[in-house]
């Protein structure tokens, strides 16, 4: 084992290929969505309590910063984990597997997905 091998363990230098982003920031937003469940949840379970509950959830999220924040977040990466996933269907069905056609793939999703957030923030807030 040759341990005069080079050690880069600082993430901030790593140059990471468009593909890799895309790759990583895919797995994030699963993340993202499955957290973001909780917080839909339970907004869903106290808007169907009773009417009160309704008015404190459609309240909050014309109102409250905090809950306008947490939606476009889950919204931002439902918007980004689609685009990536559709990517992911076309890469199954034999497209985008070329080095370059793949790296064009990966920043025309990073694109489209970027429009489609700043669309859904314009809608939120």
């Amino acid at each position: 084992m040759n341990k005069k091998r080079p050690v880069n363990l600082d993430i901030l230098t790593i140059s990471q290929p468009v593909t890799a982003i895309v790759s990583i920031l895919h797995r994030v937003t699963g993340i993202i969505l499955f957290v973001g469940l909780a917080f839909l949840f339970y907004a869903f379970d106290l808007s169907l309590e009773s009417q009160e509950g309704f008015d404190t959830v459609v309240n909050a999220l014309q109102t409250n910063f905090l809950a306008k924040f947490i939606i476009w977040g889950v919204v931002s990466a439902l918007m980004y984990h689609f685009v990536a996933g559709v990517k992911h269907l076309f890469m199954d069905l034999g497209h985008f597997e070329e080095l370059e056609s793949g790296r064009n793939a990966a920043i025309a999703n990073l694109v489209i997905a970027a429009v489609l957030i700043v669309l859904a923030g314009v809608w939120i807030w």
